[in-house]
């Protein structure tokens, strides 16, 4: 049964989790944390980015194809059977196999009553040493019309989420859509971490940024944010590198950027936060970015580049 909560008051989870390259032993640990988190009162539960495997994109190699899943597959139907018994809405994350030769990086959203609610598909693809997900994953829909593709919200018993992945989430483009069609949320399911051959002082900027560019789109869009990242060094398969070390640092924001719940970079846990369903509206009274948009002067955003 779906909890009842105050009619203002949204208790959201992020889960931050290590990763097995057994796919069962990962989704247990997923499904651990998702029932903790459940008994903890949370209503929305969301997963990092693919959580049920090593973040495979270290190297190129065909054989991880294998790992790929249809929708509905294995790993939605188990999490669907999670998010019915438990009563929650549930967020997770799939290497979707959407036809031959045609893969996604798919986050799925699961109503409370099991249901499929809707999916993204990841809209931008980067392709980094280490990070080489252009091999592995096509680029969602743009203009996709069934409202599961393209920066479209999904709409919910627990309101309209805004999911975006990973590598979306340096674009302020992609939360700016979001939040035009009508999100009340912000979700950003996360693998990301540091070359362990890296400085500590640049290891220090590159966190630093992730964390501030997600606050700023929850600035710049009176949103609260949802950011769950994986932990745990994962070595590189193709052993040319010492692998990735995932930074963690999960969080949890508020409209104004305000930190409501924080992990660490070492450990595997749950952030619960409750967030005020009025507060986005409250700060865009005081903050109103969107009324005074220059949306007659914008056009050029189009362009690659400006000559």
């Amino acid at each position: 049964m779906t909890r009842v909560e105050a009619p203002n008051t949204l208790t959201v989870a992020a889960i931050q989790q290590r990763c097995s390259d057994d796919k069962a032993v990962s989704l247990a640990t997923s499904e651990r944390l998702i029932r903790e988190a459940a008994d903890n009162g949370a209503q929305l539960v969301v997963l990092q980015e693919l959580h049920a495997t090593l973040y495979f994109c270290q190297a190129e190699d065909t054989d991880v194809f294998e790992l790929a899943e249809p929708i509905p597959g294995p790993t939605s139907t188990h999490l669907s059977a999670l998010a019915k018994e438990l009563g929650i809405v549930l967020v997770g994350s799939i290497f979707e196999r959407r036809m031959n030769g045609v893969y996604h990086n798919t986050s799925v959203v699961f109503e409370a009553d099991g249901s499929l609610a809707g999916i993204y598909r990841k809209m931008h693809i980067p392709d980094d040493p280490g990070f080489y997900e252009k091999f592995y994953f096509t680029p969602g829909d743009a203009n996709f019309n069934d409202g599961n593709s393209g920066f479209t919200p999904i709409q919910t018993s627990v309101g309209k989420l805004g999911v975006l992945v990973c590598w979306d989430q340096w674009y302020p483009e992609a939360a700016r859509l979001m939040a035009l069609a009508g999100a009340e949320v912000l979700i950003y399911p996360t693998a990301i971490g540091w070359d362990i051959t890296d400085e500590k002082d640049e290891q220090a900027r590159q966190l630093d940024a992730w964390i501030t560019v997600q606050r700023g789109h929850a600035v710049a869009n009176n949103l609260p944010v949802i950011a769950p990242n994986r932990v745990g060094t994962e070595p590189d398969p193709s052993e040319q590198t010492d692998g990735i070390r995932f930074w963690g640092n999960s969080f949890i924001c508020g409209p104004q950027g305000e930190f409501l719940a924080r992990a660490d970079e070492q450990q595997e846990g749950i952030l619960i936060a409750k967030l005020d369903r009025n507060r986005s509206e409250s700060v865009r009274r005081i903050w109103p970015y969107l009324r005074d948009r220059r949306i007659d002067a914008y056009g050029d955003i189009l362009k690659r580049v400006r000559d």
